[in-house]
This record gives structure tokens, C-alpha cells and sequence, in this order.
């Protein structure tokens, strides 16, 4: 996937780090605060980090990812690995799969690292950021952090806690570069899986306001414990299809989802699942599920 509109280069001048700060205040606003000032950027990039900038023509930054070395635990030891901090798109050129393009070459520059996986955050209420990171990127997540910031006061996360997936982008698998390459994999909706057997296990309501709420939870965790060789390979855990907007008309909603979904996902990578995919459903009543396999075998 390539866009003529937009040229992809790797940062390194002080000039590119300062118009990197100027649209983070644009994407993330209402708080100075949370900006990551340019002499960061620029002593990080110096020393092994990795920024790259959207251009729309010959100046104009539209979109960054930026990211740094890190260090993994794993079962054999500190691993190295490459965390993605920021990947951030001007609200006027969003929908254009630049987000994306963004990743796709921070995965070409972190292979030649020799680096195997890319971690990163992001709030797994968000339906777009699932839709890249899980759907398209082909990311998976068995990692919950409850209010990984604390709080957090740019206006898209202040009043919420600010919960984390943090997924894990493995560079070099088959299914990531299934993902990535040019020949589109076949897409799986709502009804494959549902034919597959599986269960949405929070189907939602929908208010008279058109806003959806969370139902009562069709999973028992506590029978589930002891019956880990009877769980059921699929399941579908529901999200509001937009989160922000509904947010932005009912602060207690938000909260009841978050509180809701908190419970679900702990549970659910407890007992071994993984997320896999995710699906979206446009309409009248859209709607946003992700997928959990059980087991490991989906890698």
C-alpha cells in the first residue's frame, strides 16, 4: 500500500523534531503537559530510536511514529526489543490509511535492527486503533494494564482511567507478514466467526439515545477455572463502536464500559486467551468486537 499525496522519511534534524512537538499538540490538545518536548526526541533518535514523518508535499508534517529501544522480560531473560511510544495523525488527514503506512515502515527499519518485536499501548476501547493495531497490523494482546498512565489531561483521555492493551507486534512471523504484504489476506467478518462457533460473550444494548451500554456478562469465569481443557476456542468480547463520541454525551457510560470490559479482559488472558482480531460492523447500528483465541497455537 502506497499514497503518492504523502512522502514517508526517516527524522533526524532539529527542524522535523520541533514540528514532531507541534503535532502532538494538535492530535493530543488541551494540555502542555503531556507533550514530548523536541530535545527528546532529538537525544533519543541520536541514540538509537526511530521517528518517521508524513509529509504532505515538501514540508508540511501530517503524521509521525516514533519509537525506542527497550528491554523485554521474557521466560529466558531480558530480550531487546523496539516500544512504540507515539503514533500520532492530523485530524485532517485521518481515514487515509496513514497510520498504516507509518507502521509499515517502522517494522522495515526495526528488521534491520535485527529486532524481533515491537511493543506498544493503546486504550482497547478505541475501535479505530483496534481496527489498525489488531485487524490490520496483525498485533496480539494478552497484556491489560489497569490505569497504566494514571491521569492523564489531554482532552481524548482526561476524566477516564487510562487502561492499556499492550500488544505485541512479532516483526518477523508469518502471520505479521501475511498482514503486511501487498496481496490482501481474506478478511474475516462477524458471521465466519460466528459460524466457527463462537459466542459474543457482552452483546450490547442500544439506549433509546442510540448510545450502546454494556449487558450482563454471558461468561462464567469462576466455573471456568476449573474447566481450562473445556474453554471454548473462540470468543467475542463487544466494544462501543465509537467511544470517544459516546464519551464525550455520557462521562458515566464511558466509565460503565471501561469498569466492564476491565473486568472481562483480565479474566479472559488469566485463563490463557489471546487477542487475534477484531471486527467492525458499519451501519445503522455499528458495532466493534474483538477476537480471543484460546491458547497459543493462533500465533
Amino acid at each position: 500500500m502506497s499514497d503518492s499525496r504523502y512522502q514517508l522519511r526517516y527524522l533526524s534534524e532539529v527542524e522535523d523534531f520541533v514540528k514532531v512537538e507541534n503535532l502532538q499538540r494538535v492530535v493530543w490538545s488541551g494540555n502542555e503537559t503531556e507533550v514530548v518536548p523536541s530535545h527528546i526526541l532529538i537525544s533519543s533518535v541520536r541514540h538509537g530510536a526511530i521517528c518517521i514523518g508524513a509529509f504532505h508535499g515538501e514540508d508540511e508534517l501530517v503524521g509521525f511514529v516514533y519509537g525506542m529501544p527497550a528491554i523485554a522480560e521474557t521466560p529466558n531473560g531480558p530480550s531487546l526489543s523496539h516500544y512504540s511510544h507515539m503514533l500520532g495523525v492530523h485530524p485532517d488527514h485521518r481515514n487515509q490509511g496513514l497510520g498504516y503506512l507509518l507502521k509499515r515502515a517502522q517494522w522495515q527499519m526495526v528488521r534491520k535492527q535485527g529486532v524481533e518485536r515491537i511493543t506498544w499501548t493503546y486504550d482497547p476501547l478505541l475501535s479505530r486503533n483496534a481496527q489498525l493495531n489488531i485487524s490490520k497490523l496483525g498485533a496480539v494482546c494478552n497484556t491489560y494494564y489497569v490505569n497504566y498512565y494514571g491521569e492523564l489531561r489531554d482532552e481524548m483521555n482526561t476524566s477516564i482511567p487510562t487502561d492499556r492493551f499492550e500488544v505485541d507486534w512479532w516483526v518477523n512471523s508469518k502471520r505479521v507478514n501475511r498482514r503486511l504484504s501487498r496481496q490482501a489476506r481474506q478478511k474475516l467478518d462477524l458471521a465466519h466467526y460466528l459460524a466457527a462457533g463462537a459466542e459474543i460473550i457482552n452483546p450490547s444494548g442500544l439506549r433509546l439515545d442510540g448510545l450502546s451500554y454494556p449487558t450482563r456478562l454471558q461468561f462464567d469465569f469462576e466455573a471456568a477455572e476449573g474447566k481450562m481443557g473445556e474453554l471454548p476456542a473462540l470468543v467475542l468480547v463487544e466494544i462501543p463502536a465509537d467511544f470517544l463520541a459516546l464519551k464525550a454525551k455520557d462521562l458515566s457510560l464511558a466509565l460503565e464500559w471501561r469498569y466492564h470490559t476491565r473486568e472481562i479482559f483480565v479474566g479472559l488472558f488469566h485463563l490463557g486467551y489471546l487477542v487475534t482480531d477484531f471486527v467492525f460492523l458499519k451501519g445503522n447500528y455499528a458495532r466493534s468486537l474483538y477476537v480471543l483465541s484460546h491458547g497459543e497455537a493462533t500465533l
